[in-house]
């Protein structure tokens, strides 16, 4: 079944604008009257920013926050890609579709995605609160298994790595068809530190990227790459200058604007060569679920103290920024 072919509900916290002579006879707005980047400009989102740039045909969707992946951001994420096959739906007839590349950044200074909820891992964790837990994990599994189909819609996806990307924040750039890092970027997977291992796709995208015993490797390490590293190893497409990453996307949209249809197949190809069942997501975050439970008061503590520390660095990081602008 294709784009086309499938039927998608109206995102609830997707507000777009239409005067009266947009409306059908039946009272219901027709949003295929207004062009797509406006009707992106209208959405409002609690926890993201988007963007639709209608000359390079890019869709850009940038996080906000503290830097963690909270159930208000997925629920955000979940409701955008609804958002985003509706509007291919609604305009399956024009001769040309609404956006040919989806970009995933942030604009929480030198932090792409700190990860998971950590605080409120370690809450449900003392009150033995299953069903939390595993709503969350599911409602993870939903976007990142979303993000690796590419919506099923005909785009690239990509993510652009500005900062640092661990755990959950890594996984979901794992997820992208595309990983764009500038050289400074950090990434890993450091849930080992507390006894836990990264369950929304990390081995599932790793194992299919590298191999089996490499992506047990990088697990069980805990260890921090950069983005150099990382690009080595074929995990990161393109390197960007620091400060860079915005405009070297642009350019490698620029550069590959004629060869959209050829690109747009290979990953194609990789997704129906290396294909990752959603159910195979599921399975592996049940796992994760029940690890989580076992953690122990000890395991916490250092939960808490990774936690800390990522809190005293984005505070310095945010300082560090205020400052630079308010010397321009």
């Amino acid at each position: 079944m294709t784009y086309l072919q499938k039927k998608f509900g109206m995102p609830t916290l997707v507000d777009t604008t239409a005067d009266a002579s947009e409306f059908t006879p039946g009272g219901i707005p027709d949003r295929s009257m207004v062009p797509a980047h406006v009707e992106v400009a209208s959405a409002r989102y609690q926890n993201i920013d988007v963007e639709l740039d209608p000359e390079a045909k890019t869709y850009w969707c940038y996080m906000r926050g503290h830097g963690n992946v909270t159930q208000g951001l997925l629920d955000d994420l979940t409701h955008m890609q609804h958002s985003m096959r509706r509007m291919f739906a609604e305009r399956k007839h024009e001769p040309e579709t609404p956006f040919d590349y989806f970009v995933f950044a942030s604009r929480i200074p030198g932090t792409f995605s700190l990860g998971g909820d950590l605080a409120m891992f370690a809450d449900k964790i003392r009150n033995t609160d299953r069903a939390t837990l595993t709503h969350y994990a599911h409602s993870c599994i939903d976007v990142v298994h979303a993000n690796h189909t590419a919506f099923d819609l005909p785009v690239v996806t990509m993510a652009l790595v500005q900062g640092d990307a661990l755990g959950g924040g890594l996984e979901s750039a794992l997820s992208m068809d595309m990983i764009v890092a500038e050289r400074s970027a950090k990434m890993g997977l450091p849930e080992i530190l507390f006894n836990l291992f990264p369950g929304m796709g990390a081995y599932s995208f790793l194992s299919r990227r590298l191999d089996a015993a490499r992506a047990e490797k990088m697990i069980l390490s805990g260890r921090i790459y950069s983005a150099e590293e990382l690009y080595e190893m074929g995990i990161v497409d393109v390197l960007a200058e620091d400060g860079q990453g915005d405009e070297t996307v642009r350019e490698y949209i620029d550069r590959q604007a004629h060869r959209h249809n050829a690109y747009r197949g290979v990953f194609q190809m990789r997704r129906r060569v290396n294909t990752i069942p959603h159910q195979e997501l599921l399975d592996v975050v049940d796992i994760w679920v029940d690890a989580v439970l076992n953690l122990q008061e000890a395991d916490m503590r250092k939960m808490a103290r990774l936690t800390a520390a990522q809190d005293r660095r984005r505070i310095a990081l945010a300082a560090a920024s205020i400052a630079a602008m308010s010397a321009e």
